[in-house]
């Protein structure tokens, strides 16, 4: 069984920088690409960025291209997510997720695609 755990979230000024870190059980999560998934209020779920399974191909969404940096540590089974110049529109609860098997890379932007999800950890941008 898979879990995933997020830390981080907290309450930061409009600006300002936080990191995510996604922990993951098991021995499995270096064979998979990773994901990260935002959802503020009354919104969907949406794709933040994602990174296969050697850290060597990323993706992110255009609302956070040159803000955010996503990354991993294999040997530590921990997933990242740097957070800098930080807006108000990024207030969410932010979710790492692991793909299913036999996702290709360009349906990882879709949520439906991954198995396996962590509680959340909120970010909360004050202006």
């Amino acid at each position: 069984q898979v879990q995933l755990v997020e830390s981080g979230g907290g309450l930061v000024q409009a600006g300002g920088s936080l990191r995510l870190s996604c922990a993951a059980s098991g021995r499995t999560f270096s064979s998979y690409a990773m994901g990260w998934f935002r959802q503020a209020p009354g919104k969907e779920r949406e794709f933040v960025a994602s990174i296969n399974w050697n850290g060597g191909r990323t993706y992110y969404t255009d609302s956070v291209k040159g803000r955010f940096t996503i990354s991993r540590d294999n040997a530590k089974n921990t997933l990242y997510l740097q957070m800098n110049n930080l807006k108000p529109e990024d207030t969410a609860v932010y979710y790492c997720a692991r793909p299913r098997g036999g996702a290709i890379w360009s349906d990882l932007t879709n949520p439906h695609e991954y198995a396996y999800w962590g509680q959340g950890t909120q970010v909360t941008v004050s202006s």
